[in-house]
């Protein structure tokens, strides 16, 4: 079973990769013209030459695009699919679409929000050349720790499940995430790079648009893949007792 959810669990991401990039195309790429545009204006103005493009804009904003999220979407799928595998009957009664769904939404909150919180998306022009391995560290940090705090609150709630009931012990398990992650927030360094001058509207459309592509990305994965692992499921049930 698990390998047939794996394989649709990859399908699933790379449908929902699909969705993201058209929501990037539309919302996220003219905020990066607009900050390249900023870039170059400044460069321009401090009289340097224009960098030389390894690859075109044109390239870059649609198949280079579509196969990094492709890529992204499939390694995401495979990866939730083996969580869903694992949880399944484990974690509550849940159907395979509410589970999936779930799933989704902690996937969202642990990898996307809470680093995003610390460490928002930036778009061109925005951070020093000289900090990039540092800022890539500490995001993957975030994103590492975010996941360790939600697994451990969740086995917070379930310890605390028969003592204190499910509701009581689900509130006590998103208290131990909530302390978790401040904690985290508070010890990673903090990080500001947004030149005095850059355009307001454009640094806050462009997180936008990147919180909205990672949106799409996990309620169409949890969506899809919850439909597809359901048919997987219900074949098997009926096969074992039939």
């Amino acid at each position: 079973m698990a390998g047939r959810l794996l394989l649709r669990g990859m399908l699933a991401g790379i449908l929902a990769a699909c969705l993201a990039f058209g929501f990037a195309r539309i919302f996220g790429e003219p905020q990066v013209n607009l900050a390249i545009a900023f870039e170059s204006a400044l460069d321009a103005a401090s009289g340097e030459p224009p960098e030389p493009e390894l690859v075109s804009r044109g390239v870059q904003a649609s198949l280079g695009l579509l196969t990094a999220a492709i890529m992204y979407g499939a390694a995401y799928g495979g990866l939730f699919a083996l969580v869903f595998a694992t949880a399944y009957g484990r974690i509550g009664r849940f159907s395979p679409r509410m589970l999936a769904l779930l799933l989704a939404g902690a996937g969202f909150l642990a990898v996307v929000v809470v680093p995003d919180l610390k460490y928002p998306a930036n778009p061109p022009a925005v951070g020093q050349p000289e900090t990039i391995g540092m800022r890539t560290v500490a995001y993957f940090e975030m994103v590492v720790f975010s996941l360790c705090a939600l697994t451990l609150a969740v086995l917070a709630g379930r310890a605390l499940a028969a003592r204190m009931g499910h509701w009581n012990a689900t509130l006590c398990g998103g208290a131990v995430f909530v302390v978790l992650v401040a904690l985290l927030q508070w010890a990673l360094p903090d990080i500001h790079e947004v030149p005095d001058n850059f355009p307001a509207v454009v640094l806050w459309r462009f997180r936008e648009a990147a919180l909205g592509m990672q949106l799409v990305l996990w309620g169409g994965l949890g969506l899809i893949f919850g439909t597809l692992a359901d048919r997987v499921l219900a074949r098997r049930n009926s096969a074992h007792y039939g």
